[in-house]
């Protein structure tokens, strides 16, 4: 998939990489007064909001689960999830129109910015899932060593999205229409997608037709270990897994037969 040249190049501007990353990072909380304690605020208010609300106002459960947290668990585990997943969307198909002007100006491997785009969604979402997984063990609800099957899950969904988000970046180069469609398409997806229901309340016609969703089996593997403490169905990733190789592969392959006509596009 990726050659031999292209990951001598990413290692050859690794300082572009970081930096560039650093840099976004940092002009987020560059006015504000508390700086970047912002990033570590705002997602720890989002955790108590659904704690509170949803575990000890609406006292919402999960069906055959009386832990009063694990409904908000749950919910936490299916946003946080999903966030990642449409930020590195949203991010991989406007990558190329953002840095339009330091594409035409400046000579590097294009390659390098779905790189950026994983990275700062990486660090966004390491930090606020760091502070999920410190109230998951100050509540008692920590998954125990199941919790490091996350990691194969997580690793698929970043290949999942950086795979649609360069084939929808390219594409929106030459269409801007896609952008529009793809923002169109997630708002959708979202809600096809068992996050803030469990799919035990779907029909069963409507459960069957979840296979055909690779975000279903990647966000309830992710609420299957956080909630249950189980691991995942590993066999019910594989359509996921095909998708996400599809996607990359085809996005590498426009990438390379038409990066010289984004420049001109651009």
């Amino acid at each position: 998939m990726i050659s031999p040249l292209m990951l001598r190049g990413l290692w050859a501007y690794r300082g572009f990489v970081l930096g560039s990353v650093k840099r976004e990072f940092q002009s987020k909380y560059v006015n504000a007064m508390l700086g970047a304690v912002w990033s570590v605020l705002s997602p720890l208010a989002m955790i108590l909001v659904y704690t509170v609300i949803f575990s000890e106002v609406m006292r919402a459960k999960l069906p055959g689960n009386d832990s009063g947290a694990a409904y908000s668990i749950y919910l936490c585990a299916g946003i946080l999830t999903w966030g990642l997943f449409a930020e590195i969307v949203s991010r991989g198909q406007n990558m190329f129109l953002e840095q339009a002007n330091l594409i035409k100006k400046i000579s590097f491997p294009r390659i390098c910015l779905p790189i950026i785009v994983v990275c700062n969604g990486l660090v966004n979402f390491g930090i606020i899932f760091g502070l999920f997984i410190v109230f998951l063990i100050a509540s008692g609800n920590f998954p125990g060593m199941v919790f490091f099957a996350i990691i194969p899950v997580l690793a698929l969904q970043i290949l999942l999205a950086i795979g649609l988000g360069m084939v929808s970046g390219i594409l929106n180069v030459f269409f801007r229409d896609v952008g529009q469609f793809v923002t169109i398409a997630m708002q959708f997806w979202f809600w096809l997608t068992p996050i803030v229901y469990p799919s035990s309340i779907l029909p069963p016609e409507v459960r069957a037709v979840l296979v055909y969703n690779p975000m279903a089996a990647v966000v309830q593997a992710h609420q299957g270990i956080l909630v249950e403490g189980r691991l995942p169905d590993w066999n019910a990733l594989i359509p996921a897994l095909l998708m996400a190789l599809l996607l990359c592969i085809l996005g590498l392959r426009l990438f390379r037969k038409r990066s010289g006509e984004m420049v001109d596009e651009l």
